[in-house]
């Protein structure tokens, strides 16, 4: 069997749970339906064997060290307290059925996600990170490292990045600064369209490269004086939000690659958390899965 990592952005999941699957409140008067509906999910996915390795992150605290740099960054604002408060029941729930949970708190999941990446794609034969994130794109190549929209069946590697953005992997921290990103509160540089920083970026990379006057730009857009002028106007913001769009791939995890193997799931446990919750149906299909 290939050995393939599956790291998966838990944060996206819980969210896309959360108002997709109907809402169960447990007996204790907590909303625990996205958690469930999640956790049946990636049982089901590791049911599947198309995986050899896993991990789930999580943004536990929603902020991370980018709110630090940046006051309008996204946060906690606005976000359910059904939904906020099932961040530690999907936590606690994942680590019963066995799988690996990167709880961040200084970074974010996608940081983690990348880290994972970095340290073992030259361990394994893929690594496939599950995220429709543009910003995890700057970290695919042709191969080892994709990533995967779970819900719509899209795998992308480099070239498809460059298909999907117009931009190769590397000048897509430079391409969310010229454009913005409003999942992550990124602003972006007035005028910039995907076309324009697209057709700039294929040509000189990262936005430094950029030169200050539009008439020695290499490319021909249309309202370059005033792009040119609005980049100059904004070049230490622009810089700013690149640093903000820029995954952190080295991230204390301190983990083995062993440690990624999904272990057995902790029954006692699972059936503790189950009964306290009022769902036995999760119960049931590991049971039922480990005696097939």
């Amino acid at each position: 069997m290939q050995r393939r990592i599956c790291a998966i952005d838990g944060t996206y999941e819980l969210f896309r749970s959360y108002f997709g699957a109907p809402g169960r409140v447990s007996p204790l008067g907590v909303e625990v339906g996205a958690s469930f509906a999640l956790a049946q999910g990636l049982w089901k996915l590791r049911c599947s064997g198309d995986f050899s390795h896993y991990c789930i992150a999580f943004d536990s605290v929603v902020e991370s060290f980018r709110n630090q740099l940046f006051a309008d960054y996204k946060n906690g604002e606005g976000i359910e307290p059904s939904l906020q408060e099932q961040f530690p029941l999907i936590e606690e729930l994942c680590g019963t059925l066995g799988i690996r949970v990167l709880s961040m708190v200084e970074y974010e999941a996608d940081d983690a996600l990348a880290t994972i990446a970095e340290l073992f794609k030259h361990e394994v034969d893929q690594v496939v990170i599950a995220s429709p994130d543009k910003d995890l794109l700057q970290v695919v190549d042709e191969e080892k490292v994709l990533t995967w929209d779970r819900m719509r069946g899209i795998y992308y590697n480099a070239a498809a990045a460059v298909e999907k953005l117009g931009v190769a992997p590397a000048s897509v921290p430079d391409f969310l600064a010229l454009v913005g990103d409003s999942a992550d509160g990124i602003p972006g540089i007035a005028r910039f369209g995907k076309k324009t920083a697209s057709l700039l970026l294929s040509h000189y990379e990262h936005l430094e490269n950029i030169p200050a006057d539009a008439a020695s730009w290499a490319v021909k857009v249309r309202g370059a004086t005033t792009l040119a002028e609005n980049l100059n106007t904004q070049r230490a913001d622009a810089g700013l939000y690149k640093q903000l769009a820029t995954l952190v791939r080295n991230i204390p995890l301190e983990l083995e690659l062993d440690a990624l193997i999904w272990s057995a799931p902790d029954l006692k446990q699972l059936e503790a958390f189950c009964g306290k919750h009022g769902d036995t149906r999760l119960l049931k299909a590991v049971r039922q899965s480990l005696d097939a």
